[in-house]
Order: C-alpha cells, then sequence, then structure tokens
C-alpha cells in the first residue's frame, strides 16, 4: 500500500495531487527548482527537496534528481503530472528500478502511445513524411512526438516555411519535453477537438468515462473544455469510445490516459493517446463523480476497478485563467498576483496564492475554474457568472475573455470548432470599461481627503483624476467636488464612498463598486485602472523601426545570418523569445536594413527592452 508520494511535477498539478493524497491520509513530497522555493506547491507539501539545475525550466526535467529526492524523502510512489516527465518511459523505469512505485501506465505503454508517431502507426495512420510534402499537401500542422500542451506545435500554409517552423517547434519541444523529435500531419480546417478519458487498472478492465470537447484554443493549447462534448450523434460517440477502448488494450494500458480525435463531416480523425492525467480532468470528475488521482493511486495499487465506471450526470465547463493579453497576441504577463478568489459554487485549482509572484520560467495558467449543472446552458451561465465575479488583481489576464466566450452565440449553440479565436478574437477583445470605474476610483482616493478639510465654504474647482484602463490603454478623466455634504459628481448620486467601496445611483439605479489599491493600479470590480500623474511623466524617444521585446523572456535564438547591416523584408522572422514555456516570433516591422542588434541567443531580456533596429527603405 502506498504511505507517501513524491508529484514530479510543479503548480497546479502537484497541488491537486497532493489534496487527494492527504484525504487519503498518504504523505506529500514535493519537489521545487529555485524558482520555485517560494512556490504553493512547495509549501502545502509535508516535505519538500531542492533540484539544482542550470535553469529552472531544466530543473523538472532531471529525472535522476527527481529519484534521488524521492529515496532521500521516503517516498515509495512516484506521480509524474502532466507535462515535464510524465510521458517519458525512461523515467517511469528509473522509477520502478529504485524500488518505487509509478503512478501511471506501463513504460512499454508510454513507449507505444507516448511518441506520437508511433502511436499513429499503431492505429494504423501514417504521418506525412517532412522531405516529402508538397504545396499539394499544405496546411500540414508540425507537433511535438513526445509531449503536447500546444508546444512544439505549428500551421504551415506555406512551404517555404516549411523548414522554420520545423525547427521552431523542435526547438520548442526540446525546451517542454528534454526531446526535440517533431513530425507533421495534415492540417484539418474547422475540426472539433474532442476526447475520451480511459482508465485501466491490471485485471483487463477499461473504462471510457464519456467524450470531452477542448475545441476552444489558441496557439493550439486548450481554453474552455467541458464533459460531454455537445452535440455528437450517438454513432459518433460510441465510436469514439470503442476505439479509445481499442488503443488502451492494444497496449496492455494501466491508469488514466486520454484518446484524443479531431471530429470533421461526421468523422473521426485520430490524433494521439496522451499517457497520463490531463489539465482538463476536473470536468470529468464533476460528470462521473469520481476523482481520477484516487482512482490512479488505486489502480497502481494493484486494485480492480468496477466492472462499470458510475453513470454521468449533468454538464462540467472548465476555464483557465492565464495571465496574458489575448489582445496583444496573446502575450504572456508577469508580476504579483496580489489577489484572486471565486465563488464558492465553482471549483479552483491552482497552484498560487494571494502574494506570489507570477513569472517567465513556467507556463502562464494561473488556475483552472470549473463549474457543474444539470445541464449544458446551467453550467456555461454559472462559470461565466462566477468569473466575472472572481477577484484576480495582478497582472492582466484572459478572464474577460473567457467570460465573453462562455456567452458568446456560437459557443452556447454547441459544436464550435478550433478556429473560434481565428474568428471572433477581435471582437471579443474589443474594449467595453465600465463608464464609472473610474469615477468610482477617484471617489475611494479622494475619501481621505473629505473628512480632513476638503470642502470650501465657497463654489470651489472640481478636483479632477486621470486614469487608464488597461490592457486596451484607453485614458478617463474624472471630475467631483468635496462639499459640506460629502464628495459629489456630475450625473450621479454619490450615494456612499469609503476607500473600499462606492456606492453610485445612476439614473435611479444603485451601483456597488469594491475598490482596491496595489500601488498605481487600482482594481475596481474586474476593471483594472492605472492612476496616471497630474503632470505627464517625459517619455523616452525610441528610434523608429524599434523592435522592443514585448514580454520578459530569453532570447533563444536569431535568424540565420542576422547581423547589423543585413537586408531584411518585411513580415520576416528575426528574433525568437521563450517565456512561459511558449516561444515568440519578433518580426520586421518594415522592408529595410538592420542597422543594430542587440539580441543575443541566451541574454535574458526584460519587457520594453531593446533588440534591434530595422531602418525603413525609403
Amino acid at each position: 500500500m502506498i504511505t507517501s508520494v513524491l508529484v514530479a511535477n510543479r503548480g497546479e498539478i502537484a497541488c491537486r495531487v497532493f489534496r487527494t493524497c492527504a484525504e487519503l491520509g498518504i504523505r506529500t513530497v514535493a519537489v521545487y527548482s529555485d524558482a520555485d522555493e517560494n512556490a504553493l506547491h512547495a509549501r502545502v507539501a509535508d516535505a519538500a527537496v531542492r533540484l539544482p539545475g542550470a535553469s529552472p525550466a531544466e530543473t523538472y526535467l532531471r529525472g535522476d534528481l527527481i529519484v534521488q529526492a524521492a529515496l532521500a524523502a521516503g517516498a515509495d510512489a512516484v506521480h509524474p503530472g502532466y507535462g515535464f516527465l510524465s510521458e517519458n518511459a525512461g523515467f517511469a523505469r528509473a522509477v520502478a528500478d529504485a524500488g518505487l512505485t509509478w503512478i501511471g501506465p506501463p513504460p512499454e505503454a508510454i513507449e507505444a502511445m507516448a511518441s506520437k508517431t508511433r502511436a499513429k502507426e499503431l492505429m494504423g495512420v501514417e504521418p506525412l513524411k517532412a522531405g516529402d510534402i508538397t504545396a499539394g499537401d499544405l496546411p500540414v500542422l508540425v507537433k511535438a512526438a513526445a509531449g503536447g500542451g500546444g508546444r512544439g506545435m505549428r500551421v504551415v500554409r506555406e512551404l517555404v516555411d516549411l523548414d522554420d517552423e520545423l525547427a521552431a517547434a523542435a526547438a520548442e519541444a526540446l525546451s517542454a519535453f528534454g526531446d526535440g523529435e517533431v513530425f507533421v500531419e495534415p492540417y484539418i480546417e474547422g475540426g472539433r477537438h474532442v476526447e475520451v478519458q480511459i482508465l485501466a487498472d491490471a485485471h483487463g478492465t477499461v473504462w471510457a468515462l464519456g467524450t470531452r470537447d477542448c475545441s476552444l484554443q489558441r496557439r493550439h493549447q486548450k481554453v474552455i473544455e467541458e464533459a460531454p462534448a455537445p452535440g455528437l450523434t450517438p454513432e459518433l460517440e460510441a465510436s469514439l469510445r470503442e476505439m479509445a477502448v481499442r488503443a488502451a488494450r492494444a497496449t496492455d494500458y494501466r491508469g488514466a490516459g486520454t484518446v484524443e480525435f479531431l471530429v470533421a463531416d461526421g468523422r473521426a480523425h485520430f490524433l494521439e493517446m496522451n499517457t497520463r492525467l490531463q489539465v482538463e480532468h476536473p470536468v470529468t470528475e464533476a460528470v462521473f463523480g469520481v476523482d481520477l488521482v484516487a482512482l490512479q493511486l488505486r489502480v497502481a495499487e494493484g486494485e480492480p476497478l468496477d466492472e462499470e465506471p458510475p453513470p454521468a450526470r449533468g454538464h462540467s465547463v472548465e476555464a483557465r485563467l492565464y495571465a496574458e493579453d489575448p489582445g496583444a497576441g496573446w502575450a504572456p504577463q508577469t508580476g504579483t498576483l496580489h489577489r484572486l478568489s471565486v465563488p464558492a459554487s465553482v471549483r479552483l485549482d491552482t497552484g498560487f496564492t494571494d502574494g506570489d509572484p507570477i513569472g517567465v520560467h513556467y507556463d502562464a495558467m494561473l488556475a483552472k475554474v470549473v463549474a457543474h449543472a444539470p445541464t449544458r446552458a446551467e453550467a456555461l451561465r454559472k462559470l461565466a457568472g462566477a468569473l466575472e465575479r472572481a477577484v484576480v488583481h495582478g497582472p492582466v489576464t484572459n478572464r474577460d475573455l473567457l467570460v465573453r466566450s462562455l456567452r458568446h452565440p456560437e459557443f452556447t449553440a454547441g459544436g464550435a470548432d478550433t478556429g473560434f479565436y481565428d474568428r471572433h478574437l477581435a471582437a471579443l477583445t474589443a474594449p467595453d470599461p465600465d463608464p464609472y470605474a473610474p469615477l468610482a476610483a477617484a471617489l475611494a482616493d479622494a475619501h481621505g481627503r473629505s473628512r480632513f478639510g476638503g470642502w470650501r465654504n465657497v463654489a470651489s474647482q472640481p478636483q479632477i483624476k486621470h486614469y487608464r484602463s488597461e490592457p486596451d490603454g484607453t485614458e478617463h478623466e474624472v471630475r467631483y467636488r468635496h462639499t459640506r455634504a460629502g464628495l459629489v459628481a456630475d450625473g450621479v448620486r454619490v450615494v456612499r464612498a469609503t476607500s473600499a467601496l462606492v456606492v453610485l445611483e445612476v439614473d435611479g439605479v444603485v451601483r456597488k463598486f469594491d475598490v482596491a489599491v496595489h500601488g498605481e493600479r487600482v482594481y475596481v470590480n474586474g476593471a483594472a485602472l492605472t492612476a496616471l500623474p497630474r503632470l505627464p511623466e517625459p517619455v523616452a524617444r525610441q528610434e523608429p523601426g524599434s523592435l522592443l521585446a514585448p514580454m520578459p523572456g530569453t532570447v533563444v535564438r536569431l535568424a540565420e545570418g542576422l547581423a547589423e547591416g543585413v537586408t531584411v523584408a518585411a513580415g520576416q522572422p528575426l528574433i525568437w523569445l521563450e517565456a512561459m514555456k511558449m516561444e515568440h516570433r519578433i518580426t520586421a516591422p518594415a522592408s529595410g536594413t538592420l542597422t543594430a542588434l542587440h539580441a543575443a541567443p541566451g541574454r535574458q531580456v526584460e519587457v520594453g527592452a531593446l533588440l534591434a533596429v530595422v531602418q525603413e527603405d525609403q
């Protein structure tokens, strides 16, 4: 029987596994990089072991150090979580060879299915050979063979871009999974990403726990997931379950896994099998009323599953809250997470707590928020409402995008495909500021002054304050007055104004505004504002054609032959940055000559750092 589990991972999934272990009376062990010394997963575990590493990103790929940590801490089992080494057969063998219990499928099953190329061969699907691809094969999708989560994945629509995208995908895959193997497959436009959760024991039982739809994606990484997948015919759903069970039996599978398909024109195309727990597993747990981590532990202990899974009930939907700006190319954001809370009506899975830093070394996901209800419509409404009421004080996030997505008519109708954000991103990220949020911020700020001589016996000039909405940059001017009766503003009645709560009556409707201040950033209900100085500060002038780092990160490579004096074309990729485990391309803003180059592979840069200058052709 398992008594102590080390989780070979970090963040949200480590905290998720620890929670189940604690409920079962199992001792927990965390591992952490230097960057994660004070991270939540390292704090909540019963014991924690530091992993030395050349860089924070590489630390969790050191299987040898993780096995040593498990032995040193007295753990008798290892749970891999997802990502990093979770689909690494060599790591699974090393765990077993050390006399520890591996909470996952047999290494042979990982070898058969964790490599996407071998999995396709096993399922009778032939990948394309990169050297044989012609213009007639386009568009194609380059994918990492050893992992998922959108990393190492590129859509290629022009044959001239294929070699560069192969190199970019391989570099990103190597950084994320320690394996740079990539492959190419046809890219099917307008498809839906549908998957089947499986769970198998060592006694021949295989469960197919319904379907999930994960079609709302950005950069091939899932954003909103739901179970069951809406709008499938009974025949297609039965076919998906049958193929998933067949894949599990073909590899003598044990433990939790996910078989993924692309559904288009009523047909299912096999994509891959993930030999691990998925990020989106909570929606399946909610629908079937199970704890998949507890079942993983049970299977690892050799216990049998029931002959049939529990019946499905209701509908569940999950949204991933990312520290990123969807309106700025999904640019990841860093800073301090001052506050994160959601209504008690929904489930929150996170690896952060109030006051934690959001750094550049790992994925940008802050949390998963999950709702369950009797019907799909009720689940969508419940989750959208909870996200709207959530308190998220810190870096810019995708929260508003999530709320609007959950309420978008194409999504609520069911059956939205993977091109949803390609079609609707501009509308979903269009600024929609609350016109009274800046006034509430100003009145809260003025609360103290109104008690200490702010009013005058004679009519006074209005007080003026300026705010900028984040992240869209819209600026607002606010005017109000101090009077004997209190604070007043044109067009509204100030019912109450304190430093934390402002109540306004607008056209007969009383509205409440919760206000919180962190430095120059002011949070008013769901709006984030920056208080601007009375006199604008001088701004450093940038030379025309300057390429600035859009985010903090690491320069991973430069375009071949890039040097000062070379000629570049508009839109040509010049510099690649890695931030939060994803690569971001910096392209030439115009055709011209590269007159300055400050970027170099391996260089750490802050947001706004000058990387290069392109002098435009006249």
